[in-house]
């Protein structure tokens, strides 16, 4: 009976992954909320279950809550401390950030409620009902849409430049990672303005590394040299403005707020200063959006 019902849970468990992963942004803290489920399902009689995939995901839900709210709480009381990130060796799990999730998406997602993250994931990327996650976070229907639509306008966020010139601005920050990636320093000058300026909080430096820095090539020669970091980059809104997350893992380390003009990179600002991450406005769906006008 044990194995028979093993069985039932083994043939969900990649989809209560996809649903923890998401909530919480965590390969491993996804895997012990999978084994959680697993244990709760073995302290129930499963044939009293009506609808198994259901209840495992609710079931799950609630796990990923409760890992959130402990996650809130702890942050409140350690304020200026960041979360760690995973070890930058695990390509792996990289991968999978790029691929199915996206470090900017994590990233956005971390600054919800946990209440809002687990309205928003489940319905707009799971198609939950709002009927079926209400109980989930513990409000009424009517209160989950609210929470989920709040989410959304979060997410999304809210341009102060028009649509075209943000597309515009996007291809030359995408075209400067893509040569950060590569380490092609050429790449990198003809995205650069000459008289280009790049500042950083000395949290974000090397000891002994320049605030300020200017020119292209003395802009180019530096990036070139920290390509490990751009690996772990996406675009994304900040404050309203295109600009770059980097998050190794997930988990925001630094976001460069970026200057564009004539198709080049004019200036851009790396902020790495917990107090002042913590009152960026940070959104990801204007890029999708975006496509529209490419």
């Amino acid at each position: 009976m044990h194995d028979e019902l093993a069985d039932r849970f083994e043939a969900h468990r990649a989809d209560l992954r996809a649903v923890a992963h998401r909530m919480l942004g965590s390969a491993a803290e996804a895997e012990d909320a999978v084994q959680e489920t697993w244990l709760r399902l073995c302290r129930v009689n499963a044939d009293e279950v009506d609808n198994l995939a259901a209840w495992l995901r609710t079931v799950v839900s609630r796990v990923c809550l409760d890992v959130l709210r402990h996650r809130r709480t702890h942050r409140e009381d350690t304020v200026d401390h960041l979360p760690d990130a995973p070890a930058d060796d695990d390509p792996e799990f990289e991968a999978l950030l790029a691929d199915s999730v996206g470090r900017a998406l994590l990233v956005v997602l971390d600054t919800l409620t946990p209440a809002e993250r687990v309205a928003f994931v489940l319905h707009d990327t799971f198609a939950v009902p709002f009927d079926r996650i209400a109980p989930i976070v513990g409000r009424s229907t009517a209160t989950t849409k609210k929470l989920a639509s709040r989410a959304r306008h979060k997410v999304r966020g809210t341009a102060v430049l028009p649509q075209a010139e943000l597309a515009r601005q996007r291809h030359v920050v995408e075209a400067f990672l893509a040569a950060a990636r590569g380490g092609d320093f050429d790449a990198l000058l003809a995205v650069l303005d000459p008289d280009v300026v790049r500042r950083a909080d000395p949290a974000a430096l090397p000891p002994g590394a320049p605030v300020e820095v200017r020119g292209a090539h003395a802009v180019a020669a530096e990036t070139v040299l920290l390509t490990a970091n751009a690996r772990h980059a996406e675009p994304a809104l900040v404050d309203g403005r295109v600009g770059i997350v980097v998050a190794p893992g997930g988990r925001l380390r630094f976001a460069l707020s970026v200057t564009v003009g004539d198709d080049r990179i004019v200036a851009y600002e790396v902020i790495a200063d917990p107090s002042r991450l913590r009152r960026l406005t940070l959104s990801i769906d204007f890029y999708r959006d975006l496509n529209q006008v490419r």
